[in-house]
């Protein structure tokens, strides 16, 4: 894992974000794929080089995954987080209700879309998605919005960043339990940052 100065890694994120909010600015139809794809390139940048996130926004949790927020558009247009795997730990079926880019940046994680049944029942919906460092991957109510998500190592972290079209913290979601019935309304809130 390579490392940076504090300024290069504010500089990388502070690009990428700028980059984003100009790409907004000049956009029409956001949450189009081509939107969608254009945010996955500018994603593809950030992550390319994995010296830049702070390790405060990094560090996993012994039980839960961990969601950081390293940006919030000061309009609330966007969000970006990264999301701390420890060996195994993976998320509940849920939607986003918003569009969401993934960038790999360490580990491997495998991500499942899933569609709900008429009783509510989640069904898996393609194949399993294997993503590896530099890897991209779109939820959005064009690609499939319902998936879950595991680290897909039992011995080592992985750590994954996520660009959402509004304050993914404050969004209200759903997950959907896997004996189906009624869905369950959440509020993800974010992880506080380790001191280092």
């Amino acid at each position: 894992m390579a490392t940076a100065s504090p300024i290069l890694k504010i500089e990388k994120l502070d690009h990428f974000t700028a980059a984003l909010g100009e790409l907004l600015d000049e956009t029409a139809e956001k949450g189009s794929p081509e939107f969608l794809n254009q945010v996955g390139s500018l994603l593809a940048e950030l992550i390319r080089e994995d010296d830049w996130l702070p390790s405060s926004s990094a560090v996993p949790h012994p039980q839960y995954y961990q969601q950081y927020c390293l940006h919030r558009d000061p309009q609330s247009r966007f969000s970006v987080v990264s999301f701390v795997w420890g060996p195994g730990q993976a998320t509940p079926v849920h939607d986003h209700t918003i569009w969401g880019v993934i960038g790999m940046l360490r580990g491997q994680e495998h991500s499942q879309r899933y569609v709900i049944g008429s009783d509510g029942v989640p069904a898996p919906e393609g194949a399993l998605e294997v993503l590896s460092p530099g890897d991209i991957s779109i939820v959005s109510a064009h690609h499939g919005d319902i998936h879950k998500v595991i680290n897909a190592h039992h011995d080592q972290v992985s750590i994954s960043i996520h660009v959402y079209g509004g304050d993914i913290g404050t969004t209200k979601r759903h997950v959907f339990p896997l004996e189906g019935g009624p869905a369950k309304d959440f509020i993800s809130g974010y992880s506080t940052p380790v001191p280092q």
